[in-house]
């Protein structure tokens, strides 16, 4: 639970992969947020075809109280990261393929200014680097860079993890309840706390 963003694209041109990853590692450091960088350079005729290899090609960082971002490619050119490519690169499942390349990040914990840049990062990214680019963002600021609606969803997510918090420290698991039973019934006085205050 949290405020996230997700994404999924592929690099436009792979012989720019290497000033991809100075880019990134030069803002790393300037915050000096932890990174990655994994290979450089795609294999010769790999892109775009729906095979890859076990590699991974470009760069993870993980910014202040964020989860990790991938700006990262399978062979083919696509991006991936590396515990994607653990957990769903070997499925032989065409449905579960498809989250192979299916990014998402929580930023909730990391505020809505840090939120902002990394959005205003990929704006960046995706005009210089990316093709087929798409980003869905819960705080709805990649789609309309509204400074304020963000700030509001952020308050209206925290307002709702500290109140489920709260409710389950208030509201313990009774003796014999299970566990879908106790969810059920924190929920339903969730539900009941906010209608009364409508």
């Amino acid at each position: 639970m949290g405020l996230s963003f997700h994404y999924s694209g592929r690099i436009a041109n792979p012989d720019l992969l290497s000033e991809l990853i100075v880019e990134i590692e030069d803002i790393a450091k300037v915050y000096r947020w932890k990174y990655n960088i994994y290979e450089r350079h795609f294999p010769e005729n790999s892109i775009g075809k729906p095979d890859y290899n076990q590699d991974i090609y470009g760069i993870t960082f993980t910014p202040t109280n964020c989860e990790t971002i991938s700006v990262s490619f399978l062979s083919n050119g696509r991006l991936s990261s590396p515990s994607h490519l653990v957990f769903w690169g070997h499925t032989p499942e065409q449905p579960e393929r498809e989250y192979l390349y299916m990014l998402s990040v929580k930023t909730q914990y990391a505020g809505a200014e840090l939120h902002m840049f990394i959005i205003q990062l990929f704006h960046y990214l995706n005009n210089k680097y990316f093709a087929d680019f798409k980003l869905s963002d819960e705080g709805q600021y990649w789609e309309t860079n509204d400074e304020t609606l963000l700030n509001s969803t952020f308050r209206r997510y925290t307002d709702l993890i500290n109140g489920f918090a709260s409710t389950m420290e208030n509201y313990p698991i009774l003796s014999g309840e299970d566990l879908e039973s106790y969810l059920e019934r924190l929920i339903k006085m969730l539900q009941d706390k906010r209608n009364e205050g409508r």
